[in-house]
């Protein structure tokens, strides 16, 4: 019995340590699929990442804003002296560089003798720079600077650019959060059984209803947390707050794309693509603000952390 035993224990030690190899090699090689994974997701966000700054440095990136001036009504003259209605940076453009007037729901342009201005690379002594029926809104240039129309609520205004901007030429980065999937989320959407818009406030104070298809459900730590969507275009636009605003990040709150769901009605809510809204960066922003609806009761320790001084 014993050497019959001693002989099976024989046959049975190559297989076993066959299986404990095989096992090995295998939890070696998971190790190593998993960590490889973990790189590229990280190398992934820090590659979108150097993207979204180059967006923002580019010439009609955020950075290069150097000007809101809202229009009355009548004409508004321009340029870079003092006492123009809207004054535009000194040095840049002559002083009496014209007037922009603004009569109903229309904005025409006409420019001084010898100013040199242009749309399209051609240049033009007269504009009508802004009519509902416009394909395009043109963008007039001077120098360094560009400068258009744009319409809030009842109100119309000039959006400033300069290429020469001091935002733009003293940008040092962004500072954020270290790469973590924690924060890479499943969320069920909840489309709305009708139609529904929501009410959100700028920064500017003006307050308008904007679309929202549904609501973004997901779990946390536990617990469960919503997020009213609103549209754009082929994606979902979360405007959030959470408990690191004011703290680490932007105090009024953050901005998070995301794309829309499946036929399953899940998609991924991915924090770490988590971005400050323009106003931490430039004053000439009209930013929307988050929702109430839309202010977590969590720290998310992921994405953009504030430009300011925190």
């Amino acid at each position: 019995m014993f050497r019959f035993h001693s002989l099976s224990s024989l046959v049975f030690l190559p297989a076993l340590l066959l299986i404990l190899i095989t096992s090995c090699s295998q939890q070696r090689q998971d190790a190593v699929t998993s960590e490889s994974q973990e790189l590229a997701y990280e190398e992934s966000i820090d590659q979108w990442h150097r993207e979204r700054e180059a967006e923002l440095k580019s010439a009609n990136g955020w950075l290069t804003l150097a000007g809101l001036y809202w229009l009355d009504e009548g004409d508004n003259t321009f340029g870079s002296g003092k006492g123009n209605d809207l004054e535009f940076p000194s040095g840049k453009i002559p002083e009496r560089a014209g007037v922009i007037t603004l009569r109903g729901d229309k904005v025409k342009a006409k420019f001084a003798a010898g100013v040199d201005i242009h749309v399209n690379g051609k240049r033009v002594q007269q504009v009508l720079m802004y009519a509902p029926d416009l394909d395009t809104v043109p963008e007039l240039a001077h120098g360094p600077l560009t400068w258009f129309v744009i319409r809030r609520g009842d109100k119309y205004g000039i959006r400033l650019r300069d290429l020469q901007n001091d935002a733009l030429i003293h940008f040092k980065g962004i500072k954020r959060y270290p790469v973590d999937a924690k924060w890479r989320i499943e969320a069920k959407f909840e489309q709305h059984a009708t139609p529904r818009k929501i009410a959100i406030t700028n920064i500017v104070g003006q307050t308008s209803m904007q679309d929202s298809p549904g609501t973004l459900v997901f779990t946390q730590d536990g617990k469960q947390h919503r997020l009213d969507a609103l549209l754009d275009g082929d994606q979902l636009f979360i405007i959030f707050a959470d408990k690191t605003n004011g703290v680490e990040t932007y105090g009024a709150g953050r901005y998070l794309y995301t794309d829309k769901p499946g036929p399953d009605g899940i998609t991924v809510l991915d924090f770490n693509k988590a971005t400050n809204p323009p106003c931490d960066f430039v004053s000439y922003a009209t930013c929307p603000l988050p929702p109430r609806q839309n202010f977590l009761s969590l720290s998310i320790e992921a994405g953009e952390k504030s430009y300011g001084e925190y």
